[in-house]
């Protein structure tokens, strides 16, 4: 339930509508990267980001459009899977009994199947190519829209939001003759290359800020007190299951 809880933050008098929160991703040791972002529930709503450019120390400024929100679908599962945990556990008359020790332990490893799916969702962020990052509906939200040299993801990993930024350069036709398309990853390094479109490109900066976000960290705690408090329950359920069968001669 506490972790369940994390998930939906209301707002006092506004009929339980998430609130909005406002996270600054940049780094102390480079101010090349910042991104300011508002958080509501699983949707980034808005995003302003900064980027310099190494070469020339021109800054571009891009931000979402004002009818456009994100949906991070690893909070979003995350959400469904701890809810699903729950329903398991509540899904019976107040006044159910259950009638074997078996019958404790399915319900204990459906319940840590979904908990554990759960915690996964934000821990393992999803690994994309770079023609998928490319093609995402996340590059059509920005405004002014983004320079065809310039791919950017979003991702939840563990408790953080994390912003990636990366810089392209058009590889020549006679420098593709070894060409060799970069394959799926949370974070790409530079010079992986990949073909979108009908052009050859290779990444020559990557650019990575975040920012913890309290709740989520919070519910990550919660997932791994649920999991421990389900395997104690379980132990204790074996232990005497065995003393139940234990017959001497």
């Amino acid at each position: 339930q506490e972790a369940s809880y994390r998930f939906a933050l209301p707002t006092s008098g506004s009929g339980g509508a998430f609130k909005q929160e406002n996270f600054v991703l940049s780094t102390s040791s480079t101010d090349q990267l910042k991104g300011v972002m508002t958080l509501q529930g699983d949707a980034l709503c808005q995003a302003d980001v900064n980027l310099k450019m190494p070469r020339n120390n021109q800054l571009l400024h891009f931000a979402f459009r004002e009818d456009k929100q994100w949906k991070l679908q690893q909070i979003q599962d995350a959400r469904n899977h701890v809810n699903q945990a729950i329903y398991l556990l509540m899904n019976r008359d107040v006044n159910y009994q259950f009638k074997t020790g078996l019958e404790v332990l399915k319900l204990m490893d459906a319940v840590m199947l979904q908990l554990s799916r759960a915690r996964n969702r934000l821990t393992t962020p999803a690994t994309l190519t770079l023609p998928e990052i490319a093609s995402s509906g996340l590059t059509k939200m920005f405004t002014p829209a983004l320079p065809p040299d310039i791919l950017v993801n979003f991702y939840i990993n563990l408790n953080k939001l994390c912003l990636t930024v990366y810089q392209l350069h058009v590889l020549q036709p006679s420098t593709t003759k070894n060409f060799k398309p970069a394959g799926g990853s949370v974070l790409h390094n530079p010079g992986a290359a990949f073909e979108f479109g009908s052009q050859r490109y290779e990444v020559s900066h990557v650019h990575k800020v975040e920012c913890v976000v309290p709740w989520l960290n919070d519910a990550l705690v919660f997932f791994t007190v649920s999991l421990q408090l389900c395997q104690q329950l379980k132990d204790k359920i074996s232990v005497f299951s065995s003393y139940w069968n234990y017959r001497p001669y």
